[in-house]
């Protein structure tokens, strides 16, 4: 398999429209943490998302993703839809930047953000749980519908939290 780097840009509009989709196709992320030692950790939560690609969670706070944010804030999240199938277009998103925990007093976007999305969600269920926010600086977004088989297309996050095309990679059979 060889990777090819393609120079044609893609428009700032379709990787958000095509992010957004991504990240509205499932409830659940994977978000990766590294312990002080130097471990690699992994862990699921449910999210909820802002336009401007800020994703928030619910966590224990002694937990171990938790407590790594708190010594590390560096994180990576990925999104996908689990009922995809082999041999099928594929479609996900990965997001690289950090992470914090949100304090009780701060924590009234998140909420919302939160409650929105999960209607259900009641924080007196929850109020050993914190609020944590993830602040994307750079994005990668896999969707064969949208951009064609193989494409990745990786965006930063400017200033003003606008998508910036980096570049596209295109994935292609050795055959």
């Amino acid at each position: 398999m060889a990777i090819v780097r393609s120079k044609r840009p893609v428009a700032a509009g379709r990787i958000a429209a095509t992010a957004r989709s991504l990240l509205e196709a499932s409830t659940l992320c994977a978000i990766a943490t590294v312990t002080p030692a130097g471990q690699a950790h992994l862990n699921t939560a449910y999210f909820a998302w802002s336009r401007d690609f800020q994703l928030v969670w619910l966590s224990e706070p002694g937990a171990q993703h938790s407590r790594n944010i708190r010594a590390n804030g560096n994180a990576s999240v990925a999104v996908y839809d689990s009922e995809q199938r082999w041999g099928g277009p594929d479609r996900g998103i990965q997001l690289f930047g950090t992470a914090r925990e949100v304090g009780r007093s701060a924590d009234g976007d998140a909420e919302r953000l939160y409650a929105a999305r999960f209607p259900d969600y009641g924080r007196e269920e929850l109020s050993a749980y914190r609020f944590y926010v993830f602040r994307p600086r750079r994005l990668k977004v896999f969707d064969e519908r949208e951009l064609g088989a193989g494409v990745f297309v990786t965006a930063r996050l400017a200033r003003d939290r606008r998508l910036v095309w980096e570049r596209t990679d295109i994935y292609r059979s050795a055959v």
